[in-house]
């Protein structure tokens, strides 16, 4: 807004020009500095109706002055609000194109005078910022309250908060601009959520925050996931168990498998392999052959000869 232009007469400059008057006429009378003519040629009359302006208000505009009356008609702006000249006695407020009175310049909704307030224009309407904020502005899921328009906010899952009302359901403290982790209704920053849900590693007892594997329904880190035997890492490699410890296929052949009575390496199981058992010995399926002929005696009828098996072919020569 504007100052408002207030008509001031200039009762000082009118009162000299009277004096001036005066001492002329005087001197006419008594004969001094002139010719006798009685008259007087100088005028002061407004340049719009051309009325005298002496013993009157009036205004000096750059090309002469005006009575009141005349300045009003000619430039005083029309109210925005009621359509009516804004006088040159009352105070003018101005915004964007617009004129107004001072009592004129009013909130849209509330009729609150906006002359000395912060105020919004929506569309064609002069809104006090309380009543804006209470229309237009979200408000924070926490505390209930407007959200002012230019403070700092926090928006998720479209809700709104204060920056200051986002706080971590565990410790409190405002969450800000860190990372945070909903559950439910409830927003945890990292390190309180990961103390209070996350799993713990089995073997090394920290938080696993992503990955792992589980191996018996218990989370591991994939590094501690290892070989009992051997530390190598097990995760994405076949593995089997002995009295609840992981192992390699290579350490558990070495370690707990029944080894072929033909070639002694160890008989696992794994990758499809099958194997036959005859009392305390075993043979890998590739193995269990006639030691005469080396005829596959898989699924077939064998003969024992003390360490060895024979082919019913080969058993019936000895």
């Amino acid at each position: 807004s504007l100052p408002a232009r207030e008509g001031r007469a200039l009762q000082g400059h009118l009162e000299q020009r009277k004096l001036t008057l005066t001492q002329h006429l005087a001197d006419l009378v008594a004969g001094e500095g002139g010719p006798q003519t009685g008259t007087m040629t100088e005028c002061f009359d407004c340049d719009n109706c051309k009325e005298s302006l002496y013993g009157r208000k009036y205004i000096q505009m750059d090309n002469g002055p005006y009575c009141i009356p005349c300045y009003d008609a000619h430039f005083a702006n029309t109210c925005d609000e009621c359509k009516e000249l804004i006088g040159h006695d009352c105070r003018e407020l101005y915004y964007e194109d617009r004129h107004y009175h001072e009592h004129c310049f009013r909130c849209f909704r509330c009729d609150r005078s906006l002359a000395d307030e912060p105020f919004t224009c929506q569309g064609e309407e002069l809104l006090c910022n309380d009543c804006y904020c209470s229309e237009f502005s979200s408000k924070c899921i926490a505390c209930e309250k407007t959200v002012m328009p230019g403070s700092r906010k926090l928006e998720y899952n479209g809700q709104t908060w204060h920056e200051h009302c986002f706080i971590c359901s565990s410790c409190q403290q405002p969450i800000g601009s860190r990372s945070f982790i909903p559950d439910n209704k409830d927003y945890y920053c990292v390190p309180c959520y990961e103390s209070k849900f996350a799993p713990r590693c089995t073997r090394c007892k920290k938080t696993l925050t992503k990955g792992g594997v589980t191996y018996r329904d218990e989370p591991w880190h994939k590094e501690c996931f290892v070989c009992t035997g051997c530390k190598t890492p097990l995760a994405g490699q076949q593995f089997t168990s002995q009295d609840d410890n992981p192992y390699c296929i290579k350490c558990f052949g070495n370690l707990y498998a029944k080894k072929c009575s033909a070639c002694t390496k160890p008989i696992t199981g794994f990758g499809g392999g099958k194997y036959v058992s005859f009392e305390d010995r075993h043979w890998h399926h590739n193995c269990f052959n006639c030691a005469r002929c080396n005829t596959s005696l898989v699924g077939k009828g064998f003969i024992p000869d003390n360490d060895e098996i024979l082919c019913r072919d080969c058993s019936s020569d000895l």
